[in-house]
């Protein structure tokens, strides 16, 4: 019998290391029998318009064989680059499809952009709290992060920003906090990034999840030099990113990309080396679903489902953990974010005994590039419904009540 050779001593990259227990948790959480998770980002399956999405695709392939069965265009489907660019023109901002480069997912315009912003030790200076998604496409470029507290009417987004090679935010509904940031702070950070020469990025992937009223401008629209539109592409400081995955379906992982075309051009030679290119079939897709309409066909329902389950999740904090915690209720988005008022109640402990409990929730730590945060918890209100909702605070009351008790 031939022993196996040991493999060898240096098999991984060093990045690898700087990963959390938490993190490898949440993925084998799933697993656990009557779990109800309340951790992740997940759209409810009811909201799919699966009908009208198999229909699309079946004309997709039939019409376009050779565009959705064959390769593409680094950049993307021509055509969904002009309409991208078309829907988010305005009379602020003018958009070409220079300014647009289609993404596999969401995910993948946060890798790039680390793989074309950032060298080790570099400065991002991230919202925070911070969407763990973006740390983890981050980590392997070992950046060092400096907190932009988009909350704080006393930060210097001058100073925070200057010396950054990006700024990191998510305006409309943050993932984790689900906050909504006001008209008055998107200008100053605007303004910051045009004294800084510091690039402003946008993500954007909760933006039509928004329950109670309009939204401020985005900032791409903030950043636009004159208030009508002028000839040419958009040349300013904001990478804004998009996404299908919230509104539609995240399984057809389509993103973009809307940038100044000199960012664009360095993004596509960043794809080349990842991807090739992005899914034929689910671009021609993306483009029919954008043309006809699809998701503001979809949207009333869709808000209707979350805002009651928001409603649902709240009242239930009220009535089982208000002693321990403090929330706001959010406009939109898909989370509630909760800080605890007892500094005893470590969420990185809280997590562990709500497994017990058959409840899993996200604790802040997750949330901090150094880990160091652990008095909140970003709960998920769009994935069950109203009933499980309640008995998962349940659950979390009773993970509250054990660990303050020891």
């Amino acid at each position: 019998m031939t022993t196996p050779s040991p493999l060898p001593s240096q098999t991984f990259a060093s990045w690898l290391e700087d990963t959390n227990d938490i993190t490898k948790a949440f993925l084998a959480a799933g697993q656990i029998p009557g779990l109800i998770n309340i951790a992740g980002g997940l759209p409810d399956p009811q909201v799919y318009p699966a009908a009208q999405i198999a229909d699309i695709a079946a004309r997709a392939v039939t019409d376009f064989p050779a565009e959705t069965l064959g390769y593409g265009p680094l950049d993307g489907l021509p055509e969904l680059r002009a309409v991208i660019a078309q829907q988010y023109s305005s009379d602020h901002v003018q958009l070409t499809p220079e300014n647009v480069l289609i993404t596999t997912s969401g995910m993948q315009g946060l890798d790039l952009l680390g793989k074309v912003l950032l060298d080790e030790g570099d400065i991002v200076a991230g919202q925070f709290p911070t969407y763990l998604g973006a740390l983890d496409a981050w980590r392997p470029r070992k950046p060092s992060f400096r907190q932009l507290l988009l909350q704080s009417n006393a930060l210097d987004f001058v100073e925070t920003m200057r010396g950054a090679k990006f700024a990191y935010t998510v305006p409309n509904f943050s993932n984790p906090t689900g906050r909504l940031v006001p008209e008055s702070t998107r200008r100053a950070l605007v303004e910051a990034a045009a004294e800084t020469g510091t690039w402003l990025v946008e993500d954007d992937p909760y933006g039509g999840l928004n329950y109670d009223g309009p939204l401020p401008p985005r900032l791409l629209d903030l950043s636009a030099d004159h208030p009508t539109p002028q000839p040419g592409p958009y040349d300013g400081p904001v990478i804004y990113l998009g996404t299908l995955s919230k509104l539609i379906a995240p399984g057809l992982r389509i993103g973009w990309i809307i940038a100044a075309p000199a960012m664009i051009q360095a993004l596509i030679l960043a794809k080349q080396g990842s991807d090739m290119c992005t899914s034929g079939l689910t671009q021609r897709m993306a483009c029919e679903i954008l043309k006809a309409g699809l998701i503001e066909q979809v949207n009333p329902s869709m808000l209707n489902l979350y805002r009651k389950r928001r409603d649902a999740l709240c009242a239930a904090l009220d009535k089982h953990l208000s002693p321990w915690f403090d929330w706001d209720v959010p406009e939109g988005g898909m989370f509630v974010w909760m800080t605890a008022k007892d500094k005893r109640l470590n969420t990185d402990d809280l997590f562990k005994i709500g497994l017990e409990e058959l409840v899993c929730v996200s604790p802040s730590s997750v949330f901090d590039a150094e880990g160091r945060f652990t008095h909140g918890l970003r709960l998920n209100f769009t994935l069950n419904d109203e009933s499980a909702l309640d008995e998962a605070v349940r659950r979390l009351a009773r993970a509250t009540v054990r660990l303050l008790r020891g």
